[in-house]
């Protein structure tokens, strides 16, 4: 099964706007695992950046204008990502911009319908906890110290990682055999691996105390 990471740097938050992309990156999975094939591109946006988008992501007028349009790579682009299923933080986000940038070309839009949002899938399965890039990782323990600045191709690398977490891929990907052989070192020679932590943190009690405050008539207090 093959599916796309992807991820883009803009320079706003409204393609209405006028608001363009500046970074576009893809990463391929095969069940659910990288193949190491990627798409990575910086585009000139043909407008100005403003100074608190290039806070976030660090792209400069000057360096932008050297790299080609969305139009010169659109193609690349699109059969890259195929007609594969597409995983995206805040899906709604990136593909709004992806479809602002096709429109202006005359290509059809892409299908919001085929994009898995991790944004929603992390709050489906921690409701009430942070679901930002940096607070998954930090939840699984995905080391992110890199990411001193947005930058679609290592936030597409870190996805990756997130969304087999949160699909429980880790788990799933184990082979029989390997578990097998594992179950057959003697006890006195396995590694001891210190117990992780399960208590909420207390921002994590906060938040579900406030989601219990929400609800109507709870069973629990009938």
């Amino acid at each position: 099964m093959r599916e796309i990471v992807l991820d883009t740097e803009t320079t706003g938050l409204d393609p209405g706007a006028g608001h363009r992309v500046v970074e576009i990156a893809c990463l391929e999975l095969v069940n659910h695992l990288p193949t190491g094939e990627k798409f990575q591109r910086y585009l000139n946006p043909e407008r100005e950046m403003p100074p608190d988008a290039q806070a976030v992501h660090g792209l400069t007028d000057e360096f932008l204008k050297a790299q080609p349009v969305f139009a010169a790579v659109v193609d690349e682009f699109l059969g890259f990502i195929g007609n594969d299923r597409l995983i995206i933080h805040n899906a709604e986000f990136d593909i709004g911009f992806i479809n602002a940038e096709l429109a202006r070309l005359g290509f059809t839009a892409l299908d919001r319908r085929r994009a898995i949002d991790t944004v929603q899938l992390a709050r489906r399965k921690f409701p009430g906890s942070p679901a930002s890039l940096d607070a998954l990782c930090s939840r699984f323990n995905i080391d992110n110290s890199e990411r001193t600045l947005h930058g679609a191709l290592l936030d597409a690398e870190l996805l990756s990682e997130v969304y087999l977490e949160l699909i429980g891929g880790r788990q799933s990907a184990m082979e029989l055999g390997a578990a097998g052989a594992a179950a057959q070192v003697p006890a006195a020679n396995r590694p001891v691996r210190p117990s992780r932590p399960h208590a909420p943190s207390a921002d994590e009690s906060a938040a579900h105390a406030a989601l219990l405050g929400r609800l109507k008539n709870p069973l629990w207090s009938a």
